[in-house]
């Protein structure tokens, strides 16, 4: 845009030059001050984001104990050069490729880098990595890698390297750019063959009017304000705990259909915990008992993980030692895979001992009142846990009447089984909820195991449709009903046993259906699927080279950081749309009034007057950045096809505007007679210049406050400094119109009287701009309806095999009451392959469920595609309890939930039809017989209809 601007001050200066008549210096100033204005404003904005983002980035530099001048000083890790010596300690990460001269029964975590489930040993010598976690010992090292030199600093230069494609957002920027231009140049070129061959108009005369297309057409404040609006965005984000990397994932983030998520931190707590409720007992012991003797064979101090979780497992962790003297403890070993506790209970000075670790393990140790019986039990308790996803810990007790710790008790009798698990956060379940509400699948990827997986989904109500990665090659088994990989991951709520190279391979396969993907990671070796997906998100506590790779860094844990960062995301996107529909129409209305001004009555306006315009324009439309905005229910997508038809109905409605109060002013004495004001009789009057001004810069001006809005712009309030700068601009625009009288541009005040007129047109041409947007709405709702398919998907289902060929029925959609076929084979479906619209009525209700109801496939395009009687006649029969029924009585079978949720939800949705038909759309959505219908039905696991 800058570049258009530039020639137009070129026009202004060299080219206006000429006949007589000196340089149009005052356009050419105000174009270079205008110019400057918006770099200016863009810069400020942009640098005040930014400082607070690195703010926030600064915190998150890893940081470095390093010995300097026989010193021990804490540093940026940054600063670390080869040679330095440093310390690292339990929980430290290494902060550079280092190699150890001292190291004490050290042990590193590596996951982040190599994929290792378990820590690794290290003595002198050995290496240790950058971003590795120290899980046990102390050590010194000698650093020997530093920034790109270090393991994972090779891996983010390599996805550096992929290099990086034209954004989408800088392409959809190009389009409207575009729009702009060519609608300038098409009335540019009109204007040119008109004024000079037509009406035989000197150069410089003509040369002013092309000026006023230029300036005034050209939306030159357009990249600026998406830019501030991002670096806003950006700011805003920020202190929602998720740090923007690059700037236009903000526009992504938006449009991200399915959400690949962690389990461990992101959906759980990554804290282990006892289920309480479901502990198995085999003695006498209380559950409360048996969690305080585990905690006695637990550590207090340099906790493991299933130490810490049995001692947190306590009212008060002091628990743990109260009453008791610990004489002699055993810690966990990868040999014995168990904890012994010897300790003397101090109320009656007798000696216990008690231990805990692997079933198999303790149960072998077990002397006393072992039977076959409790054997088989155990082991089928043990089964049930893996099913479940949950660990088992075995808890043994025997006296030991000698009082001697080293000497034999009276034989371990086992005393109970303790479910071990990494419990869902507090919100997860709300979040995922909220997320389904956005649009946006959640689908779990992680590297435990399937059974822990499909446990953890059950609890978090979003599903258990879970598969192992190696599905992923071997494909669907037969007779499963998927019929392809894509289909599977598709149609999946997660996957188990996941590899970094799975979850890129996920994102690519998410990707080349057409879903804008987000995912999250945490190590090295996520680094490329962070960099494959449309919007890399590293966790809290990520490692560096997931940062490096991620578009946004989460600084707190939790999903629910992420849906509100998306949640976010959408209300700036809301507002880069809201600019975009209201500078195109400025466009159309100024090429297309002024033109048409001049083709019909020869009227000059001058440039310099538009060139105010532009500049108290952009001055208020800067503030849009910060403007209050409802977030879409649905992923946002750019429609340029809908921003283009807004703007060229708006535009062409201002244009009319414009062009009809002009003709009314000249052509007609309505004014003079109602309002006793003068008649000019020079259509290029000076005074009728100042009216023009100020009748375009105001509706223009307000037609933002219509764009922003999605119902009546008057009932949704604007942010305060948005309103503030529309009314501190308008008071300066009517101040000119009333008071200037500048002849260098021909304008001379036209009065309060004729002020006073002119804002009373607007409010008048205002009222129909929310009802034309109404209409353009429904339109383009239309325009969706009829010119976007539906995608074909299968979901598997338990159902028998002698109905997955058998063909279903629904009523047809002319209301004749005959029934028409839906072949359920492998229950296919067909979902739209479009976002939904505003008006989508039953099929988008039922759409919205959740997918695994078979049902549900075949309603939503039916529904669809009904006229009204079918809707009527089908919706009678659903609130009458018959809808599920076919005349050839065949069955569907689906998941009860399933049924009760979709059934619901049609029952509200007949009734609500109905209402709308019979009662003119008065009457409350009544609760009939369908309502009451929906607790008649006997659900089982299958339910046949």
């Amino acid at each position: 845009m800058a570049p258009v601007m530039e020639a137009a001050a070129i026009v202004a200066i060299a080219l206006s030059n000429g006949q007589g008549e000196p340089p149009d210096w005052q356009d050419f100033v105000g174009i270079v001050l205008l110019l400057l204005a918006n770099s200016c404003i863009g810069f400020y904005e942009e640098r005040q984001a930014g400082n607070a983002v690195k703010a926030l980035m600064a915190a998150l530099a890893p940081q470095a104990k390093v010995r300097r001048n026989e010193n021990w000083v804490v540093i940026e890790a940054c600063d670390l050069v080869p040679g330095d010596v440093i310390g690292v300690k339990l929980g430290d990460i290494v902060p550079a490729d280092a190699r150890l001269i001292v190291s004490n029964n050290t042990s590193i975590d590596q996951a982040a880098l190599t994929g290792e489930s378990l820590p690794v040993g290290k003595e002198v010598g050995d290496e240790i990595f950058s971003g590795s976690t120290v899980k046990q010992g102390e050590a010194e090292a000698v650093v020997i890698g530093t920034g790109s030199n270090t393991f994972f600093g090779r891996a983010a230069s390599l996805v550096q390297s992929a290099g990086d494609d034209i954004g989408h957002l800088q392409t959809v920027l190009a389009k409207i750019g575009n729009f702009c231009i060519i609608s300038i140049a098409i009335f540019l070129v009109a204007e040119i063959f008109v004024m000079y061959p037509g009406f035989k108009y000197r150069y410089r005369r003509g040369i002013n009017n092309l000026l006023v297309l230029l300036i005034g057409g050209i939306p030159i404040a357009m990249p600026t304000v998406l830019s501030v609006t991002l670096a806003m965005g950006a700011k805003q984000l920020a202190e929602h705990k998720a740090i923007v990397t690059r700037i236009t994932a903000i526009e992504e983030l938006a449009g991200v259909t399915i959400l690949c998520s962690d389990k461990t931190g992101t959906l759980t707590l990554n804290e282990l915990t006892i289920d309480k409720p479901t502990v198995k007992q085999y003695s006498h012991f209380s559950v409360d008992e048996i969690i305080l003797l585990s905690a006695y064979a637990s550590r207090i101090e340099h906790q493991d993980a299933i130490d810490t979780c049995v001692v947190g497992s306590l009212p008060d962790a002091k628990l743990a030692r109260e009453g008791i003297e610990e004489m002699d403890f055993r810690p966990f070993n990868p040999v014995d895979k168990r904890t012994e506790a010897t300790y003397r209970r101090l109320s009656d000075n007798t000696v216990h001992r008690v231990t805990k670790g692997m079933s198999s393990v303790v149960l072998n140790l077990c002397t006393r009142n072992k039977t076959e019986e409790q054997i088989k039990q155990m082991t089928a308790d043990v089964d049930e846990y893996a099913m479940r996803g949950l660990r088992a810990l075995a808890v043994a007790y025997e006296e030991v009447p000698s009082g001697n710790p080293e000497g034999e008790g009276s034989g371990f009798e086992l005393i109970a089984l303790l479910p071990i698990y990494d419990p869902p956060r507090h919100d997860t379940k709300e979040t995922i909820d909220r997320a389904q509400e956005l649009g946006v699948k959640v689908k779990m990827v992680t590297g435990d195991q399937l059974a822990i997986a499909k446990e953890t989904g059950r609890r978090l109500g979003m599903g258990d449709i879970m598969f192992n990665t190696k599905v992923l090659k071997t494909g669907p088994p037969p007779g499963s009903g998927w019929e392809d990989v894509d289909q599977m991951v598709l149609e999946a709520d997660g996957f188990a046993g996941v590899y970094p190279e799975h979850k890129y391979e996920i994102v690519e396969r998410l990707q080349n259906m057409g879903h804008l993907t987000a995912m999250t990671g945490d190590g090295v070796n996520d680094a490329p699927a962070l960099a494959k997906a449309n919007v890399g998100i590293a966790v809290a506590d990520a490692s560096d080279a997931a940062r490096s790779a991620a578009d946004i860094v989460l600084t707190e844990p939790g999903l629910s950081v992420i849906i509100d960062a998306i949640n976010g995301s959408r209300q700036i996107f809301q507002r880069m749309r809201n600019y975009s529909i209201y500078t195109c129409s400025v466009t159309i209305r100024i090429v297309l009034g002024f033109s048409v001004l001049v083709f019909a009555f020869k009227y000059d306006f001058p440039p310099f007057m538009i060139l105010i315009l532009a500049i108290l324009n952009d001055g208020t439309i800067m503030t849009i950045s910060k403007d209050r905005v409802v977030p879409s229910k649905h992923p946002n997508q750019w429609n340029l096809v809908e921003i283009f038809t807004y703007a060229i109905v708006y535009g062409t409605y201002l244009a009319i505007s414009t062009i009809v109060f002009y003709i009314v002013i000249l052509k007609t004495d309505l004014f003079q007679r109602l309002f006793g004001l003068e008649h000019f009789d020079d259509h290029n009057d000076w005074r009728l210049h100042s009216i023009i001004y100020l009748q375009v810069s105001t509706i223009s001006q307000a037609l933002i406050f219509v764009t922003r809005s999605n119902g009546f712009s008057y009932l949704e309030r604007p942010s305060v400094i948005l309103m503030a700068a529309f009314l501190i601009a308008q008071c300066v625009a009517t101040f000119i119109a009333v008071y200037a009288n500048w002849g260098f541009t021909n304008i001379l005040g036209c009065g309060w009287h004729w002020a006073g007129v002119t804002w009373v047109w607007n409010m008048i041409w205002y009222v129909p701009l929310d009802f034309i947007k109404f209409g353009v709405r429904y339109f383009m709702d239309m325009y969706l309806r009829r010119h976007q398919g539906f995608v074909e998907l299968t979901t598997p289902h338990d159902i028998p095999a002698d109905e997955k060929a058998a063909p279903a029925t629904v009523p047809a959609a002319d209301g004749s009451g005959e029934y028409e076929a839906v072949p359920t084979a492998a229950a296919a479906h067909r979902v739209p392959s479009y976002q939904p619209t505003r008006r989508e009525s039953l099929g988008s209700a039922s759409n919205q469920i959740e997918r695994t109801a078979t049902l549900q496939s075949y309603y939503a395009p039916h529904f669809a595609q009904y006229q009204p009687s079918g809707i009527t006649a089908f919706a009678n029969k659903l609130r009458q309890g018959k809808a599920l029924f076919t005349k050839k009585g065949k069955r569907l079978a689906m998941d009860e939930n399933e049924l009760r949720r979709f059934h619901s939800v049609q029952t509200a949705q007949a009734s609500q039809v109905l209402s709308q038909r019979q009662d003119g759309g008065t009457g409350a959505p009544s609760r009939g017989a369908g309502a009451s219908a929906a607790g008649d039905y006997n659900l089982n696991r299958t339910t046949s209809v």
